[in-house]
């Protein structure tokens, strides 16, 4: 199986407060998971009460990170991700805050046409006919467990195995755009800003998985007030108001 590696990307800092003599050091340290982006990104763009400054992992990676001591104030993480750091005695429990849930999509190239999505079996049959297809590894991303436990719910592990591409980071249906792979299938948050591509549709409702994302406080944090405000900012009425754009929903 062909393993597919985006450019690393360093630290991506928003010095956004409108306040002056907010030094470098003082901004908000956040590490989110890689999905998350499409809606934090924007709404930390808009944030004025602290600088914030967001790093983007993949949750594999990102769990390895803060475990192996990544200095941090506050996460965004799935829920079951949320769930294990708390049993881990990494996150205090109970201090999350579900912001957004999102679920999984395929995409195809935007001048391709679009597969039968409609039932479970027609959604079969097109991850047959497909020459390649590209989803996150497993072993890093959320949807790519979900995306190869569907595979053997439907009896074509091996025959997906075979034409697999699998990204490590960032937007893996990237070479879907570009016209080097036919399918992509990963999480509808990560499929709608990739340039060249477009969402054609949702996996069936039977195969579906939403991921609830949730923000929390790292323990030991110096700017726990900061990252309290912060925390309310992205779960606000007016926050969510913009989820659809980006792919999302309110969670349940």
């Amino acid at each position: 199986m062909k393993a597919w590696l985006p450019e690393v990307k360093p630290w991506i800092l928003f010095a956004l407060a409108a306040l002056p003599g907010i030094a470098l050091g003082d901004e908000i340290r956040v590490l989110s998971g890689g999905a998350a982006k499409s809606f934090v990104a924007p709404l930390a763009a808009e944030y004025r009460e602290a600088a914030v400054s967001i790093a983007y992992q993949p949750m594999g990676k990102l769990v390895q990170s803060l475990k192996g001591g990544e200095r941090v104030d506050m996460v965004i993480v799935t829920q079951e991700v949320l769930e294990s750091l708390e049993r881990d005695n990494f996150l205090r429990p109970g201090s999350g805050k579900a912001l957004a849930r999102v679920g999984i999509g395929v995409a195809v190239n935007e001048n391709a046409p679009l597969p039968d999505l409609s039932t479970v079996e027609a959604f079969r049959k097109a991850l047959l006919a497909a020459k390649s297809i590209v989803y996150i590894d497993p072993k890093t991303g959320t949807s790519g467990k979900h995306v190869a436990e569907v595979f053997r719910r439907l009896g074509i592990e091996s025959e997906m195995q075979a034409k697999a591409t699998l990204g490590q980071g960032g937007y893996v249906v990237e070479p879907v755009g570009r016209g080097e792979i036919e399918l992509g299938i990963h999480q509808i948050s990560e499929i709608l800003p990739v340039k060249g591509v477009r969402l054609a549709g949702p996996l069936p409702a039977p195969l579906q998985k939403y991921t609830v994302y949730a923000a929390a406080p790292v323990p030991g944090t110096a700017r726990a007030e900061d990252v309290a405000r912060l925390v309310a900012y992205l779960g606000s009425p007016a926050a969510r108001a913009r989820l659809a754009a980006a792919g999302y929903s309110a969670p349940e």
